[in-house]
């Protein structure tokens, strides 16, 4: 046996060198001698990063105190078989369910089977924002409740009175009648770095005072729920319970509120989503006052602006709301959008998919005016509009098949007859007649009316071939409608 491989110091270097032993103690240590350099008797060694893991068990101690369990009981609709099916534990394809079922509920009229209250219990997790007993949790945790229940960690227990609850944020304000008890420092996500190290206190499954912790992995996520919030993204581990739980950085501020997972399973599958302080915050501020959050709305309907937008449009890269239909009289409307507009900014703040457009209009005052930057007809121009009121009629996003096929446009249009003009209550347009090649695989149909191509009104077939001839990115955005929507289809050409 070599003796250079039986001295201890020796065996540490062979092992490390096969990748058995790490990094040792709080930091990872490499050398700084580069693979594969001539071995010397003075091994020197300089550490290249150093990375500390935090501890969490000073924060843990001080403010879990202010970290409370909520338990729901309300009631909802359900049909008989799914009220049977709660009642009895039987699942609605057993056979012995039919028996059981004839003692649940008669069948309504016609056969129908009848709606009943069946009991909802619910758990979730909340934290104290003040000594008096102001408590913020999710609206979603309190929805339908009937009689909420808010446990502290020293086993006290008080029933809690829902100031108000905001479905849009989901945000609910909570009060209990207490005095002195523990408050958690609220942070702000301004300076809340992707990567950071954060940490979640809550109730998953039920087991109160759980702390779980993991790293922020992206900001300003915009999620398909008509939200008007810009989540913070990480890897914390939340599951069924922590909804309304804190999100803390390691200086034990509250920086966002544990409120949704993406899971196929129903479990933590490590992307989770927080609702950020400051929007829970100005949302807790006006419920506390009024009982209810407003927010403001412009009046549009959008969509994302992909690739095959952008070449069409002439846009440097894909960044924008792309507006596809304005509320008649609204503020959109009156501002002077139309559709084909890309929104890119508002007061300032940069627009980048079409999901940041309500996240961002929805947090602001109705009545309040902002400048809007758009992007039309290959020019930059600035519109000034004045926010109407959510609560009146909510914005739409809508939503676009983004496959586009190659070739040419492959479409039978004909011009729109008086009549048809007035059953689509539009003054110009073409109607479409068969959509195959790449319109076909974009999504367009048959019975469509194309409004627009490249923001150009469609008022001839001949004009449109025009368009078509002259793209030069060899791809084209298609206004359509279909029945009372409207919508921009990209189509590649080429």
């Amino acid at each position: 046996m070599n003796s250079r491989l039986t001295s201890p110091r020796a065996l540490v270097i062979a092992l490390a060198t096969a990748g058995v032993i790490g990094a040792v103690g709080a930091g990872a240590y490499t050398s700084a001698r580069a693979v594969g350099a001539p071995t010397t008797n003075a091994v020197a060694t300089a550490p290249a990063a150093m990375v500390t893991l935090p501890d969490f068990s000073t924060i843990t101690a001080r403010d879990g105190a202010a970290v409370v369990n909520i338990s729901v009981t309300g009631t909802a609709k359900a049909s008989d078989d799914e009220a049977a099916a709660e009642i009895q534990g039987i699942d609605p394809d057993d056979p012995m369910f039919q028996f059981f079922r004839r003692f649940q509920g008669q069948m309504g009229p016609r056969g129908q089977q009848q709606q009943r209250d069946v009991p909802v219990r619910a758990q979730g997790s909340g934290f104290i924002v003040d000594p008096s007993g102001i408590i913020i949790t999710n609206a979603h945790v309190v929805k339908d409740a009937k009689e909420v229940t808010v446990k502290l960690t020293d086993r006290r227990e008080y029933r809690a009175k829902v100031l108000g609850a905001d479905a849009k944020t989901d945000i609910a304000v909570l009060k209990i009648d207490a005095k002195n008890l523990p408050v958690l420092a609220l942070g702000n996500t301004k300076d809340l770095k992707v990567g950071e190290w954060v940490l979640a206190i809550g109730s998953p499954f039920g087991f109160e005072n759980t702390v779980t912790a993991g790293v922020v992995s992206a900001k300003g996520r915009s999620l398909p729920d008509d939200s008007y919030v810009p989540f913070i993204q990480t890897d914390v581990a939340v599951n069924p319970g922590n909804s309304g739980g804190p999100l803390l950085n390691t200086r034990g501020e509250v920086v966002g509120i544990n409120s949704q997972i993406y899971s196929r399973s129903g479990g933590y599958q490590g992307v989770s989503f927080a609702i950020p302080i400051d929007v829970a915050v100005q949302v807790k501020d006006q419920i506390v006052a009024t009982g209810k959050a407003s927010h403001a709305r412009l009046g549009v309907a959008v969509q994302e602006v992909n690739q095959a937008f952008a070449d069409s449009f002439k846009l440097d890269k894909p960044e924008g709301a792309l507006v596809s239909n304005i509320e008649k009289g609204g503020p959109g409307d009156k501002a002077g959008l139309k559709a084909g507009d890309v929104i890119r900014k508002v007061d300032g703040q940069t627009i980048v998919s079409s999901g940041d457009l309500p996240a961002v209009i929805g947090q602001q005052a109705p009545g309040r005016n902002v400048t809007l930057e758009v992007w039309r007809q290959g020019e930059r121009k600035e519109l000034q509009a004045r926010l109407g009121d959510a609560s009146d009629k909510p914005a739409k996003v809508a939503k676009a098949d983004a496959d586009v096929g190659q070739g040419k446009l492959g479409l039978a249009l004909r011009p729109l007859q008086p009549q048809e003009k007035r059953e689509a209550s539009v003054d110009n347009g073409l109607l479409i007649e068969d959509a195959a090649g790449p319109s076909a695989q974009a999504g367009v149909q048959a019975g469509d009316v194309l409004l627009a191509i490249n923001g150009t009104p469609a008022q001839s077939v001949e004009q449109v071939r025009e368009v078509v001839a002259k793209a030069a990115n060899k791809s084209v955005a298609l206004l359509i409608q279909r029945g009372e929507d409207k919508i921009f289809v990209p189509v590649r050409i080429g």
